[in-house]
């Protein structure tokens, strides 16, 4: 949701912690690029299709494929 950026790194960091400590999976469904980071999988889609994958991803990783994505159009 629209959290301020302190709660939202609260809640960021509770459901990290939640699949370090607690052995849960978390499925997360963002635009945004920072909350992505904080998984270990990011999954890209495009047309309801699987077009990429990240593992151990970077804010700034996340950001420059959306940006692919952005500039093509659509995926390499």
């Amino acid at each position: 949701g629209n959290l301020d950026s302190r709660a939202g790194a609260e809640v960021l960091g509770f459901l990290r912690q939640s699949v370090d400590e607690l052995a849960q999976t978390i499925v997360m469904v963002t635009h945004d690029p920072v909350a992505a980071s904080y998984a270990d999988r990011v999954i890209f889609l495009a047309d309801g299709r699987i077009v990429d994958e990240m593992y151990a991803p970077t804010a700034d990783q996340v950001l420059d494929r959306m940006k692919d994505f952005d500039a093509r159009g659509r995926t390499s």
